[in-house]
């Protein structure tokens, strides 16, 4: 079977790129790498760096108002996940960008909170714990016990 090594990339769609652009680099941080252009000249995207082999693709001219809502069939949200979840909440709250849903412990283990972009795209923020559900499913899958499986008694969301 394929073993896939990453995600290459994330395409975002922006209903205005410079907006778009200027969130992700001067206050996300992110790097432009390089624009690519049609023929006649006009914008087809810009790639941003999120690591040496992750990015973060902005196409232009995207249509309505906001991204789909949460339950909308489509990529739910992005995760960002950051070595120090506190820092990384206090560099974006200096750069101007507010938490939409507060840190938190969530159920699998890991702390995270929640930003939006100008388009209305969830990124989540999160640092693994060291025991999380993640961390212990790797570990029963390399030991050959398949995934791990968990009942919370936490209540679904309305």
């Amino acid at each position: 079977m394929t073993q896939f090594a990453s995600i290459g990339h994330i395409a975002l769609r922006c209903r205005d790129i410079e907006t778009s652009l200027g969130f992700y680099t001067q206050r996300l941080g992110m790097l432009e790498m390089l624009r690519l252009f049609y023929d006649d000249g006009s914008l087809f995207l810009i790639y941003l760096r999120i690591t040496d082999d992750q990015f973060l693709e902005l196409f232009p001219d995207g249509t309505g108002e906001r991204a789909p809502g949460r339950e909308a069939v489509a990529i739910n949200h992005l995760c960002l996940t950051v070595t120090d979840i506190e820092r990384t909440i206090a560099d974006l709250a200096a750069a101007g960008v507010p938490l939409t849903r507060p840190l938190k412990l969530g159920v699998d283990g890991n702390h995270q909170a929640w930003i939006d972009d100008p388009d209305g795209n969830r990124i989540e923020l999160m640092q693994m714990g060291a025991n999380s559900l993640q961390v212990q499913a790797l570990a029963r899958l390399r030991e050959g016990q398949g995934p791990l499986a968990v009942t919370t008694i936490t209540p679904r969301p309305a």
